[in-house]
């Protein structure tokens, strides 16, 4: 039997977890949600301040003299122009230019680099650095993170932090203390909003989280589960690996690998920077053909959708969460893509999804028509194509 492991802040996420809906997550315990519902916490985001557990994330110190020589060598950005202090978001591919994972990395000082990412990750790294100056640590146990996100978040720090937080820019990080407690903040996130993310030593895990809880009492702090987070990273556009893209790693199949490009990373490849990295002939040569898949945005049409209902006398029915399901999206009677997680968005008012669609029919504003259930029976709702993200306040990079 497979024991899970509990993350540092298990003895508070446990008793706060009222329905015990718990998720798995790179072999841990989460909390699916706090609450019955996912109306308060869902908010919390986007009006207040939520308190996210993220440490499952794996984590890897790279240090040494070559440490930029193998980042350079396995992820799509330029290592070269990351000062420290700042932090790249950034995927790495195989050799097909097709996407293993991706990840955040944080420059630390001079020659010492932290990565996240979903997947374990160090032997891929460790395969690429044969013959380089370095050290690779995964130091996912010992690290404990949280993400902070919301339209407070900044007060919810200033008023714990020993120094403000409202001079780190947007994907920037910060060495800080919290109650005597050294911590490191980066203004990162995954829910497309106001946000930060905490690095505590794990040992020091327990005293931040209630540290945090205090100082955002006044500002409408809420522990928030993962659901009510997928919720907001569709608002946001924001993928998830295994849901959204499945790992080179983990295909058993050529069409279930997705580029960067196919994915909308391709501000992230750079083809300019000097020297070889993994997957660099197979992204030029994409770059120039152009890409026959994206990833794009999919607005259901709610006329539409209520007709369907209304044919069997019932109410538009959808789910308060979002749905990682494969869906199909059609031209006619033609499937052309499909979607990989919708979700009704409390905020816009609107039911979204995220959806794969060959070309020509990712154009923005291409009308389409995406599977739904009515009364167990398959229907198709129509709907247009969007650019992403569906949402993105103006705080989020102030």
């Amino acid at each position: 039997m497979i024991q899970l492991l509990h993350t540092p802040f298990h003895e508070r996420t446990e008793l706060l977890c009222q329905p015990k809906n718990w998720r798995r997550w790179a072999g841990y315990l989460v909390a699916g949600s706090y609450e019955m519902s996912l109306d308060r916490e869902y908010w919390a985001i986007r009006n207040t301040a939520a308190l996210i557990d993220v440490s499952p994330l794996m984590k890897y110190l790279i240090t040494g003299v070559d440490a930029a020589l193998l980042l350079n060598r396995v992820v799509t950005r330029d290592i070269d122009k990351l000062q420290v202090g700042q932090v790249y978001y950034t995927g790495w591919c195989d050799e097909d230019g097709k996407m293993i994972d991706d990840g955040t990395l944080s420059r630390l000082d001079e020659t010492t680099y932290r990565l996240t990412s979903a997947e374990p990750s160090l032997r891929w790294l460790t395969m690429n650095a044969v013959g380089l100056e370095l050290e690779i640590t995964e130091i996912t146990d010992s690290m404990a993170a949280l993400s902070l996100q919301g339209p407070n978040s900044s007060s919810v720090l200033n008023r714990c932090c020993d120094n403000p937080v409202d001079e780190i820019k947007y994907f920037r990080l910060m060495h800080n203390e919290l109650d005597g407690i050294p911590i490191s903040i980066s203004r990162t996130g995954y829910t497309g909003d106001l946000g930060y993310e905490i690095w505590i030593d794990a040992k020091d895990a327990l005293p931040v989280w209630d540290a945090l809880i205090a100082a955002g009492h006044d500002f409408g702090i809420l522990p928030v589960g993962i659901l009510a987070m997928d919720m907001a990273r569709v608002e946001a556009g924001l993928f998830m690996i295994e849901s959204d893209y499945t790992s080179s790693d983990h295909a058993w199949i050529k069409a279930q690998q997705s580029s960067p490009f196919e994915l909308g990373l391709g501000w992230t490849v750079n083809l300019d920077k000097p020297g070889y990295f993994v997957g660099r002939p197979a992204l030029a040569r994409e770059q120039r053909e152009g890409s026959t898949w994206k990833l794009m945005g999919l607005e259901v049409e709610w006329d539409g959708l209520e007709a369907l209902f209304k044919d069997v006398g019932l109410p538009p029915q959808i789910l308060s969460m979002a749905i990682r399901a494969s869906l199909p999206v059609r031209s006619g009677k033609k499937q052309i893509g499909y979607v990989s997680t919708a979700t009704w968005s409390p905020l816009l008012k609107k039911y979204i999804a995220l959806a794969h669609l060959q070309k020509p029919y990712f154009e923005p504003g291409t009308n389409l028509r995406m599977e739904v259930t009515v009364q167990h029976h398959r229907q198709y709702a129509p709907a247009r194509v969007v650019t992403l993200p569906f949402y993105e306040p103006e705080w989020k990079k102030r």
